[in-house]
């Protein structure tokens, strides 16, 4: 081909590739239907449930990932961790995130520290698992302290935090859980101030005491994972059924394209209640509900 034909073909490709970029984008943000290990926390607790049962559960109801909490692993050896990693490959189900006990809002150096080595600790345990989130939490104002204080404390946790799991390719997920995060305001200043690509809110639909909606929508932009309750506070404080399709729309739109998973909280035997729920949600996901 000569130089002439050349620039032809390459002019040519610039135009249809010009053409392309110029349409309005019609891919809209998908959602994998997911559900959190919390859900069945009465029966980890007793050993009445094992993880291995809960990746079968998962795969049984097909769904793509579960959210782990780390509180009823029975050791962090490599033993659990790799068998529990093959055990939900085998089965289709990705440990997708991990959640910690660590507290980001530490008033002196010692317990930020106590707090850092903490979450350090737990990355390289995600990382082995084969997790790509770990969701934290901003703990309680210390007594006698402001908000601006304990979001400054929490900021610098946070950052030590994420520049160590930064480096392994794992992200950070603040909830919005009571004490310093209990509203989204806070929670987003925090996030914002660690400015570090690898932190973001672990968004949790029903936590929210007021305007849950309202405050779902202030967080979204900055999620690394959806938590869907089946309760939800209205304008008022009072916990009404939570609109799934009109959240899962909502994530959509502010473009999270991560999970959505189910976090169950009543009373009621999570085995009986959790698989229709589940059954829904796979809808809503799908964007059949």
């Amino acid at each position: 081909m000569n130089r002439r034909k050349l620039l032809g073909v390459l002019s040519a490709c610039a135009t249809v590739s010009s053409r392309i970029n110029a349409q309005p984008s019609t891919v809209r943000a998908t959602l994998h239907p997911g559900i959190v290990a919390y859900s069945f926390r009465k029966e980890l607790a007793k050993g009445a449930m094992t993880y291995d049962d809960l990746i079968r559960l998962a795969a049984d109801s097909g769904l793509q990932g579960i959210d782990t909490t780390a509180y009823w692993f029975p050791d962090t050896s490599a033993t659990f961790i790799s068998g529990l990693r093959t055990t939900a490959y085998r089965s289709g189900i990705h440990l997708y995130s991990l959640a910690v006990r660590v507290h980001l809002c530490q008033p002196t150096p010692e317990l930020q520290a106590a707090q850092i080595d903490t979450c350090k600790k737990w990355i390289d345990v995600a990382e082995r698992l084969g997790s790509g989130h770990i969701r934290v939490f901003g703990g309680s104002i210390p007594k006698g302290a402001t908000e601006e204080q304990a979001i400054t404390w929490a900021v610098e946790v946070l950052k030590a935090c994420a520049e160590y799991s930064g480096k392994k390719g794992i992200l950070l997920g603040v909830e919005d859980d009571g004490g310093l995060t209990t509203t989204a305001e806070p929670t987003v200043k925090i996030v914002k101030a660690a400015g570090s690509p690898f932190v973001g809110i672990n968004v949790d639909t029903g936590n929210f005491p007021k305007d849950g909606y309202a405050q779902v929508a202030l967080c979204l932009p900055f999620a690394t994972n959806v938590h869907l309750k089946t309760r939800i506070a209205d304008g008022s404080g009072s916990k009404q059924d939570a609109d799934w399709p009109r959240l899962a729309e909502m994530c959509r739109k502010a473009g999270h394209k991560g999970f959505l998973s189910l976090e169950y909280e009543e009373d009621g035997n999570a085995r009986s209640a959790v698989p229709p729920l589940l059954d829904k949600l796979d809808r809503v996901c799908s964007g059949r509900a």
